[in-house]
């Protein structure tokens, strides 16, 4: 599918949950936008410096997230892969995006709402474009977050990412790794 056409459609349909302090949120997932670059980067800041703290320490959110400010190039980046946004009330509360090779590469909630549906209706909307897209395999380099949803969902760990000379997977220490290589078969022509 092209991600230019069909911007303003919500993927997923309006999905009501609560956020922690009890107000109810309708999210709605559409495709990104160019004008979605500044809130996506404060959504990815905020998820690494501030939603990671308990997994990642002080350190490590700072090479993963050395400035928190918009790089150049960072809308244009997410517009030309598959992006989708999911946003209440206007403002967007999280993103994924997936390259057209399978490789899904972005996928953040601001901390207040994690645990709370964002990342489930993000990641229905990014599956099912995946599967239009006819990848046989999906991969990732999860991080400490992201490995238990990933395992829930059917992902499983990969001993790497062949064809992916651009992504480190630093998975040592084995107990704690910072990130995992994992993968879902989707079963695909791929």
């Amino acid at each position: 599918l092209d991600p230019h056409t069909d911007r303003g459609e919500s993927a997923v349909g309006p999905t009501r949950t609560q956020t922690p302090r009890g107000r109810d949120m309708t999210l709605s997932v559409r495709r990104f936008r160019p004008a979605d670059a500044a809130a996506t980067r404060e959504v990815f800041a905020e998820a690494v410096l501030v939603g990671a703290a308990p997994r990642y320490s002080e350190a490590e959110r700072r090479d993963w997230v050395p400035d928190p400010a918009m790089p150049p190039g960072w809308g244009e980046w997410l517009d030309k892969h598959v992006t989708f946004v999911a946003e209440d009330a206007g403002r967007i509360q999280g993103f994924m995006m997936i390259e057209r090779d399978g490789y899904l590469n972005m996928a953040f909630v601001r901390p207040e709402v994690m645990g709370r549906g964002v990342a489930d209706a993000l990641y229905a909307a990014i599956l099912a474009e995946a599967r239009a897209l006819g990848p046989a395999r999906l991969t990732v380099a999860a991080s400490r977050f992201f490995q238990g949803f990933l395992a829930r969902r059917g992902w499983h760990v990969v001993p790497g990412l062949p064809g992916r000379p651009d992504v480190t997977i630093c998975d040592t220490p084995a107990d704690n790794p910072r990130n995992r290589a994992m993968a879902l078969d989707l079963g695909g022509p791929g």
